[in-house]
C-alpha cells in the first residue's frame, strides 16, 4: 500500500540549513577560545558554505540558514580579534619588557613651593621628572644618572684632539651614568639609551655631535650583576635647559631625570 501524500503546502526541514546553524554555533564557540582557535577557524568557513547552499534548496526554515550565515562571519572577525589579541599578548611578554620601577635617592633636597609639579602629573614624566641618582629599573637593566655638567666643553676639548667644537650658537653638556646588568643571560650597555630633551622639545642624542670623551660608555657586554659607567655629551642650544631622558632597555618604557 502506498504512503498517504503529503497535505498540500507542507515542506520539506531544511536540513542543511539546520546543519549549517550547528556548524556555525561551535565553530563561533572555538573561535573564543585562544587555545582552540584552529577547530573555529575549520568550522566557521565550512559553516559558511553550507548556509549559502541551504539559502537555494527547497524547504522550510530557511532563516536557519541566514542565521548560520550571520554567525559564522561574525564568528570569523572575532575569531581575528583574538588571534590578534593572543598574538599582541604574547609579543609584550616576550618584548615589551618588564615594568620599570624608580627608587628616588632619600637625601634629595626638597624644591622650592614655585618648582613643584602639579600633584596630576605622573613623576617620571617632563613635567614630573625624577631626580638625579633615581635608580630606574627594569628586569634587564638598573640606570643611575649619576652627575650632570651644564658646561661641558672643556671636557669634550680635553676629551680627544680631533673633537669639534659645538657649533655657534650651542655649547656641550655631559652626563655620566651607571648601568647594571640585571638579566639572565647577557646584555650590552648600548640597550640603555639615554639622550636629552631641550625646553623648546628638541631630542639631541649624543650620536649627533660624536664627540669622544676620557670616559665613555661604550659597547661593554655585561652578565648578571656587571656594571659600566661613563659619560656622554650633547650638544645643546645657548639659553635652553634639558631633561635627560632614560630607557632602560631596548622596548622599556622612557623615563624622565631633571638634571
Amino acid at each position: 500500500m502506498a504512503p498517504p501524500p503529503a497535505p498540500a503546502g507542507e515542506k520539506k526541514l531544511n536540513v542543511l540549513a539546520l546543519v549549517s546553524l550547528i556548524v556555525a554555533v561551535v565553530g563561533f564557540i572555538f573561535a573564543c577560545i585562544p587555545g582552540a582557535l584552529i577547530v573555529g577557524w575549520v568550522l566557521l568557513p565550512i559553516a559558511f558554505v553550507l548556509s549559502i547552499v541551504s539559502l537555494f534548496l527547497k524547504g522550510d526554515k530557511k532563516w536557519m540558514g541566514i542565521v548560520a550565515l550571520i554567525v559564522s562571519v561574525v564568528g570569523t572577525i572575532v575569531g581575528f580579534i583574538v588571534f590578534f589579541t593572543v598574538v599582541a599578548t604574547a609579543f609584550d611578554d616576550a618584548f615589551g619588557g618588564s615594568e620599570t620601577t624608580v627608587t628616588q635617592p632619600k637625601d634629595e633636597p626638597a624644591d622650592d613651593a614655585e618648582e613643584k609639579p602639579a600633584e596630576s602629573a605622573e613623576q617620571g614624566t617632563r613635567d614630573n621628572p625624577y631626580p638625579l641618582k633615581s635608580k630606574i629599573s627594569t628586569d634587564d637593566w638598573t640606570v643611575v644618572m649619576n652627575s650632570y655638567t651644564p658646561d661641558g666643553n672643556a671636557a669634550v676639548a680635553d676629551g680627544n684632539m680631533f673633537n669639534d667644537k659645538a657649533p655657534a650658537g650651542s655649547h656641550y653638556e655631559i652626563v655620566n651614568y651607571t648601568v647594571t646588568y640585571n638579566g639572565d643571560e647577557s646584555g650590552m650597555a648600548a640597550e640603555v639609551g639615554v639622550d636629552v630633551v631641550t625646553s623648546a622639545g628638541n631630542v639631541v642624542n649624543s650620536y649627533d655631535s660624536l664627540a669622544t670623551l676620557k670616559d665613555p660608555i661604550g659597547l661593554d657586554e655585561l652578565y648578571k650583576g656587571a656594571s659600566a659607567t661613563g659619560s656622554v655629551a650633547f650638544v645643546v642650544p645657548d639659553g635652553e635647559t634639558v631633561l635627560i631622558r632614560v630607557r632602560p632597555g631596548m622596548i622599556a618604557d622612557e623615563v624622565f631625570v631633571k638634571p
